[in-house]
Order: structure tokens, then sequence, then C-alpha cells
């Protein structure tokens, strides 16, 4: 474990091992597809986020639960040997590792099915050990891959104390309006984006009326993610659009994950929001360039 003090960027969510399948094409339900490549690495979009931000060089400290198995062992290596600090990964006597089963297809298309374990086991309680180490930060970023009433915890003990508070809303699900009204920035992709505002998100525009109905509820920044084209940015009454990088697409796991730690690396440095996410869309374009969820996080040295 490492002594860190303060933490600049204090991460809460998931850790999983991902079990990685490539074939030619996603099954159906009731079909087996022959002859893809088996690979298995490291995943869970807390876990992953939390590496972005190191590898990007912001100060994280990681908030997770792991069993006590030979998944969660492997985990804690790899956190210390990303220089994340550690003093907040809990080991749970009760339940195994969260695991993942990823399948991706030949246009980085994937369906992931997920066995929580350990992860839906952090509690409150846990985050009350944390307490001094969140109200410390400069940024909380959580995801859905834990239970929502942690998740709101955390983020009414940061929006008390001045943390910028950010979100991404995944995997997709409603939120409290009290949850939203503790976020300074919120992070959704397309289906994400229509799930919280009830517009169907398909194209620039439509992304901007999302956004517009998600800050109505009380959240500063909205980013709205899509894909290929980029990212729409709502600021107050201002709007911006940020180009995606034009790459080809091999796995799109973890893309977002890129994305979220990447913008949380540039808001600390002092970045505008535009340049934030012109920064993170750079990364998660080489991220969906290279297989696998962890493996595939860039270096900052890379955006370069």
């Amino acid at each position: 474990m490492q002594n860190v003090s303060k933490s600049k960027i204090v991460v809460v969510g998931s850790s999983n091992t991902d079990m990685v399948i490539k074939a030619s094409r996603l099954p159906v339900p009731g079909e087996t597809v022959i002859g893809g490549e088996f690979m298995m690495n490291p995943g869970g979009k807390g876990a992953n986020q939390a590496v972005a931000v190191a590898r990007m060089g912001g100060q994280v400290t990681f908030i997770t639960k792991t069993g006590n198995d030979l998944f969660g062992r492997q985990s804690m290596e790899l956190y210390n040997s990303e220089n994340i600090n550690t003093d907040y990964v809990f080991s749970d006597e009760d339940h195994p590792s969260g695991v993942a089963l990823i399948s991706v297809d030949v246009y980085g298309e994937n369906c992931i099915l997920v066995a929580p374990g350990a992860n839906a086991a952090l509690t409150t309680a846990d985050i009350e050990k944390a307490r001094k180490e969140i109200e410390e930060a400069e940024i909380l970023l959580m995801q859905l891959e834990i239970p929502m009433e942690t998740v709101e915890y955390a983020a009414k003990i940061a929006a008390e104390k001045g943390v910028k508070v950010a979100l991404n809303p995944a995997p997709a699900q409603t939120l409290s309006n009290e949850l939203l009204k503790c976020l300074y920035i919120i992070t959704p992709n397309k289906n994400e984006a229509e799930i919280l505002s009830g517009i169907k998100v398909r194209d620039w525009d439509s992304a901007q009326k999302s956004a517009d109905r998600i800050s109505e509820k009380g959240v500063d920044i909205v980013v709205v993610t899509l894909g290929g084209l980029g990212a729409l940015i709502k600021e107050g009454s201002s709007y911006y659009r940020v180009e995606a990088e034009k790459v080809e697409a091999m796995d799109t796991t973890a893309a977002g994950d890129t994305f979220c730690g990447t913008l949380c690396v540039g808001l600390s440095e002092g970045m505008s929001i535009e340049e934030a996410v012109r920064m993170a869309c750079k990364a998660s374009a080489i991220t969906v360039t290279r297989m696998g969820a962890q493996a595939s996080l860039p270096y900052r040295h890379e955006l370069t």
C-alpha cells in the first residue's frame, strides 16, 4: 500500500476480471459461434477508470471491493504496479471477485455479461471508512456497477465538501433527483442520455436537446458521448461539439472508461471542459484500436 495523504481524483467503482472472446460475429440466442480467440484481462468500469487516470498522470485513489481469491490478489498487484493508491481496496471473505464475460465481433462491437460478486457488497460502511479521502479529493469519479445506495452516499459526502462529482451513468439506469443534484458533470452515451432525458439521441441536435433536459435536473456540465461522431458538451448556456478522431475500431471495450478517466485528469489540471473533452476523445480513440479493457488504455505520452 502507498501513503498518499491527498488524492486529486478518487474513483469509486467496480473491479472485475474480463474473459474475452473475439469472433467473426456475435452469437444470437441459442447459437454457438466457433473459431474465437480468447484472452483474460483485468477490467471493471471503476478499475478501468482508475487505471486511465493513473496512465494520464493523475494522482488517484481507488475505492472498490474484491473477493479473497486469485482474481482479487491479481487485481491488487496490478493497481499497485499502476501507482494507484490501494488503501481502500477492500477484500470480501463472503463473495468472489467480479467477473465479466465479453464477446467482441470483427467490427469491434461487444456484448457483456457481468457477475458482480464482491462489487455488489461495496457498502456505505466501506465508503464511510474512506470519507476523509473523498472529502480531500478534487474530483470524485463514479459509475453504476456498484449498489446505487453506495453511489448516492459517496456523492453526498463529496458534494457537501465542494468536491466535484463526476458520474459515468453506466450501465444505463434511471437516477434519482437527489443524486443528479450532487453532480458537477455527467457523461452519458447515446443510450444512457435517452434514458435520463426521454429524448432519442440520433445526432448532434438531438444530443443537445437531451443535454438540455438532463441539465435541468441540476447537473452543471453534461457531456453526451456519440461514438464515432464525438462528444456534445453543455456547460451552462454554452454548447461545444468535439469531433471524434477517425480510427478503425477493433474493440470498443473500455473506450468510455478511458474517456471519463482522461476527462477528469484534464479538469484536475485546470483545462477548460472543451480542452479536457478533446483530450479524452483522443485517448478513447486509441483505446478502440486495441483489444481488451485495461490492456488497451493509453499512456499520456501517446496522445502527443
